[in-house]
């Protein structure tokens, strides 16, 4: 059902039934401005919850309850292209009033239902607060000196909602913010949460990142990145720690948003597969996806190195172990956030392991079979993950100082990994030769973790193209337990 479509059974509904109502907030922000919203807020007359199941069944949505002592109901329609949430509250006193109560000026216009909205004219806007002129000169501005006062969560909204739009944040609303980002803290952690990855799943990121630096709600959110400021790195790093995970953040950007040209040597020999987009399209963590939380990895993925930076008497840095530390305290963060279990631990793994696909092999060689293996087996789901935040670090550690020679030669050795363990290398692709029971069967063995052993020792030279029938696999188990091998 197209949006025009929505806004005709919605006024029908409500004219049917002889009530008043409004469209309120962003959803008339995004009309103006010519946007397809994403969600509709909606004030009527009375009491929404005695009308909320009647227009869920009319749209053939589901109602949730969202807050039953104040009555304010959503009804949630179901689209190839996602969800669309339809929330619904009363007026109050007038709509005035209530937009009174709103966040910001843009966001504090309504359209009555009344009207015909199928086309939709300045004329047709209830604006009491100066939205349309901000619209028109791009400015952000809060409506009122309480307004995170009064919900804290807007204090992250505000660069959302203005780097989406292309719009400039007022400098009393900045300054606002930086006198009230303290408030942060006294909000649930999923609500902070919510809005992150909001911002997170949105284009032009790294601007957003950027943003919430200036305004001081980055070091709000994540206080472990403050350590990262001013951290030099060895020569081949171009950017300080901190500007690094900034710009890896932006890399991923890059990749994603960008795609083979003749012109561009850094994103023509990027590594592409089938269902790429789809694959990266997946949800994975609190209603977002793969590349959402990719984009965090990023900007995680070295928040160690401060605290492992040593410098020898060389005058070499070096940050041993930061990515087991970096996993570690990227598991502190995102806990907090309240992320959950299995978005913490895909990222934990893209943190402990983006290092690795650099490491796989000798100089100037392909990794292994072996080698590759071992890695999709470790890393499991966010093996294909990992390496493309592994190719976003590279771009963000050279910086403007990339050499187009070394990044292809980066780039297939990435593409070696990626296709190699998609076509047949990746355990769950892996025909099994012979069972743990063949082996307790052929050898006389009992059942306890040496099996296990053995059996990840025929996989790895199965991956590796040493063996290819059960017999040589019942070989090399045979070999190793005559010579005392201790299986992989």
């Amino acid at each position: 059902m197209e949006f025009s479509n929505i806004l005709r059974v919605l006024s029908s509904f409500f004219a049917s039934r002889n009530v008043k109502a409004f469209l309120v907030g962003g959803v008339v922000r995004d009309l103006l401005l010519g946007n397809l919203p994403r969600d509709v807020d909606l004030v009527i007359e009375g009491k929404a919850g005695l009308l909320s199941q009647d227009l869920a069944t009319a749209l053939c949505g589901r109602l949730v309850n969202l807050d039953k002592s104040r009555g304010i109901t959503r009804v949630i329609l179901q689209f190839d292209t996602g969800p669309l949430n339809i929330d619904i509250s009363s007026i109050g006193d007038s709509i005035a009033d209530n937009m009174r109560r709103r966040d910001f000026t843009i966001n504090a216009m309504a359209l009555s239902l009344d009207e015909d909205l199928y086309s939709v004219k300045r004329s047709m806007v209830v604006d009491c607060y100066g939205g349309l002129l901000d619209l028109d000169t791009k400015i952000l501005r809060s409506l009122s000196p309480t307004v995170f006062k009064d919900d804290p969560v807007r204090l992250i909204r505000a660069p959302r909602i203005a780097i989406f739009n292309n719009f400039m944040i007022s400098e009393e609303t900045a300054s606002q913010i930086r006198s009230d980002v303290s408030l942060l803290d006294r909000i649930a952690p999923e609500r902070t949460r919510d809005e992150f990855l909001k911002l997170m799943s949105e284009p032009n990121v790294r601007q957003s990142l950027g943003i919430l630096d200036d305004l001081n709600i980055l070091s709000q959110i994540i206080p472990e990145i403050d350590q990262s400021r001013d951290v030099v790195q060895p020569k081949e790093h171009y950017w300080d720690v901190f500007n690094h995970l900034l710009e890896t953040v932006g890399m991923i950007e890059m990749i994603f948003d960008n795609f083979s040209t003749e012109d561009d040597f850094v994103v023509d020999c990027i590594p592409r597969f089938n269902d790429m987009e789809d694959y990266f399209d997946e949800e994975i963590t609190d209603g977002h996806n793969r590349k959402t939380a990719l984009k965090i990895g990023a900007l995680l993925h070295d928040i160690a190195k401060p605290i492992t930076r040593t410098v020898e008497e060389s005058g070499k840095i070096r940050f041993l172990g930061h990515h087991s530390r970096g996993a570690e305290m990227s598991v502190g963060v995102l806990n907090r956030m309240r992320f959950s279990r299995k978005g913490v631990e895909l990222i934990r793994l893209m943190v402990q392991h983006h290092l690795r696909p650099s490491q796989m092999g000798p100089v100037g060689e392909m990794p292994s079979g072996k080698a590759i293996y071992r890695y999709y087996r470790d890393v499991g789901d966010a093996a294909i993950d990992t390496l493309y935040l592994n190719l976003a670090d590279y771009l963000a550690a050279r910086g403007p100082k990339l050499e187009e020679k070394e990044w292809r030669e980066h780039c297939g050795i990435i593409s070696w990994i990626l296709h190699e363990g998609i076509k047949s290398k990746a355990p769950d692709n892996l025909p099994k030769l012979i069972s743990g029971h063949d082996i307790m069967d052929e050898c006389g063995l009992d059942p306890g973790p040496e099996v296990g052993d053995l059996l990840r020792l025929v996989y790895e030279a199965h991956a590796n193209g040493d063996i290819d029938t059960r017999i040589q696999a019942l070989d090399l188990v045979k070999s190793n337990l005559r010579t005392g091998g201790s299986g992989a």
